[in-house]
Formats: C-alpha cells, structure tokens, sequence
C-alpha cells in the first residue's frame, strides 16, 4: 500500500519510524509516495483558485481563469517534486560529516516522510481564509520538523546527540530551499509570468 505508514507517523511516530528503517521500501515505492502525496496542494489549490476564491480581510473575492490555475498548480505540483528531491540530495550529501553512509532512497524516504504533513496541510486550501490557513500551516510545520528530529537518528543509525544537530541542519536547509522557490516565485510572477484575475463581488 502507497501510503501505509502515514498513519503511523501520525499515531506513534518513533516506533513508525523503527519499522520504516527497518524495511527500507524501494527507490519507486518512494517516489510513488511522493508523487500521490504532493498532488494533494496541487489539486486543492487549483479549484480554491479557479472555483472557491480567496480574499484578504474584508476585500472582494478573487479567482483565476482555469488555465491561469491549472498552470499554477502545475508549477507548484513540480515545484514540490523537486523540493523533496532537493532536501533528500542535502541529507545524503551531509550524512558524512556526521559519520552516517545512507543511500539515496534512504535519505528519499526520510524526505518524503517528513515533508507529507506539510503536503497533506494543502487540503487547508479547499477553505480559503487566512487566520485558518495560517495555523494549520504551522501547526503542519511543527509537526514536520518534529517528525525529522526523531527519524534523523533512527533513519541514519547515529546516536541522538548527533541526530539532533544533523537534524538542525537538515532543517536549515530546508528553510533556505523553501524561501529559494518562494523567491523564484515571486521574481517569476513579477517578470509577467503570473496572470489576470477575476475579482468577484
């Protein structure tokens, strides 16, 4: 099953992350997980964006035409591929210094693993008011980098003390990659790749 340990992450993520080590999944099962997880924000966003709207404070509804929202959900739908990928590239490549050797799908499947709660909080979209958004969003962050901390030292077979400062840094990374394709998202759309939208009263 694609999407077996989720709910174990969620229930009781330390013994979850046991099993996980122990039967390491294939570099597909992996990517499939990925793939499944990361068009939960893509499709929700598309039709908040295209069918639902969104406002800020009390200002009028705002929509995109469809392509405009099918594009954008596209882009993000990558934009989230990679970024895992990304993050799964800079656990492996900083394995070394903290005397761990695991291969590429490990370090995929501790990516993917703690980035789903960050992917499954897209959902939020379906409802589009900020203050909502906003907590659900760092509530799945919270819980994001938790489940990192406690999967670096079992997923990695290094002792906690070193786990938590590879996780440390595991998460300065990720911020630094989040706030690159936030930024290349917000130079691309002010170079005229964004779109018109519908305002809607």
């Amino acid at each position: 099953m694609i999407l077996n340990h989720i709910w174990g992450l969620y229930a009781h993520p330390k013994e979850e992350w046991h099993t996980i080590e122990k039967r390491h999944e294939s570099l597909t099962y992996s990517l499939i997980h990925i793939l499944v997880v990361a068009s939960i924000p893509a499709i929700c966003s598309y039709f908040a964006t295209a069918h639902i709207g969104w406002s800020i404070g009390a200002g009028d509804l705002i929509k995109l035409p469809e392509s405009a929202a099918m594009l954008m959900s596209a882009a993000m739908y990558a934009g989230l591929v990679v970024g895992v990928f990304g993050l799964a590239y800079l656990i492996q490549w900083m394995a070394v210094t903290f005397d761990a050797k695991p291969d590429f799908t490990q370090c995929l499947e501790l990516a993917a693993y703690t980035s789903t709660p960050l992917l499954m909080v897209g959902l939020t979209a379906l409802y589009p008011v900020l203050w909502f958004m906003t907590i659900a969003g760092l509530g799945a962050l919270s819980y994001s980098v938790y489940l990192l901390y406690s999967g670096v030292p079992i997923m990695m077979n290094i002792p906690e003390e070193k786990g938590f400062i590879y996780a440390s840094s595991v998460v300065t990374c990720g911020l630094v990659l989040l706030v690159t394709l936030m930024a290349a998202s917000a130079i691309l759309f002010g170079m005229g790749f964004g779109s018109d939208y519908i305002v809607s009263t």
